[in-house]
């Protein structure tokens, strides 16, 4: 449609994915309330400018962002094969999680019911290092398996935060039974640490998705969730420059 974007390959999967793509937490009001014709809006002219990879979560917005992004892809303005919608199962809310076979085999007819899809490109089990990774290799994953199986969805991965875990499942599992991670805040101006596991990641056949490039609005200027994980002296330093007319970098600069 618009200028297309620079296609990467998605590890072994052979998904050919837009090297910035459409993350979809904000349609689940997290950043502030959204519109429903503001979301169709956004994503069809993403998709006009040449993005084609699009990721959500039944946990945002508690399944508010998925049934957004669903009535978007109704009437999008490209066929479905030519782009790649990725979604998540385990995680429904801030302390709700059931990775359980039986509730993620629901979460994915739930959530293609949402999106309106016959399938799902990719399937990702939603922040698993709040939950004993034991059940995601043991259960989560061979569930997920299943439906590969089935046709509904065509590759499974896992996300988190911690990059400790991703070494922890990926050693325990089959090769080629996890084909995706996503990593969010650990490639930006901040923190470059994912960069550390690329060529275990690339011995094992797995693609990553570098979410939260801008690590979560932490140099927006407007501020940065609570919870945020970026070092409390990064915190201090930025909240003043955000709310100071000094230069602040400067007056660090000179007392070092």
């Amino acid at each position: 449609m618009g200028a297309a974007l620079e296609l990467r390959e998605l590890g072994s999967t052979g998904l050919k994915v837009s090297y910035l793509s459409y993350g979809g937490s904000p349609l689940g009001n997290i950043y502030g309330n959204v519109t429903e014709e503001d979301v169709i809006a956004s994503v069809h002219e993403a998709a006009r400018l040449g993005v084609n990879f699009f990721d959500v979560s039944p946990y945002y917005g508690t399944t508010l962002a998925e049934t957004l992004l669903g009535k978007a892809l109704k009437t999008m303005p490209i066929p479905r094969e030519s782009y790649i919608i990725s979604t998540k199962c385990g995680r429904y809310g801030d302390n709700d999680f059931d990775f359980s076979a039986e509730r993620v085999t629901r979460s994915v007819d739930e959530s293609l019911a949402r999106l309106n899809l016959d399938y799902l490109d990719i399937i990702l089990c939603h922040d698993i290092e709040y939950v004993n990774l034991d059940q995601i290799v043991n259960e989560t994953i061979p569930a997920l398996q299943k439906l590969k199986e089935s046709g509904k969805v065509r590759h499974i991965g896992f996300s988190g935060y911690p990059l400790k875990i991703f070494r922890s499942v990926l050693d325990r599992v089959p090769k080629g039974s996890v084909e995706v991670i996503l990593s969010y805040c650990h490639h930006s101006l901040n923190d470059t640490t994912l960069l550390d596991l690329v060529p275990y990641l690339h011995e094992k056949g797995v693609g990553f998705i570098s979410a939260s490039p801008l690590s979560l609005g932490l140099f927006s200027g407007k501020g940065w969730p609570e919870w945020h994980f970026a070092p409390p002296e990064l915190k201090v330093y930025l909240h003043f420059r955000n709310t100071s007319t000094l230069n602040f970098s400067t007056l660090f600069f000179c007392n070092i």
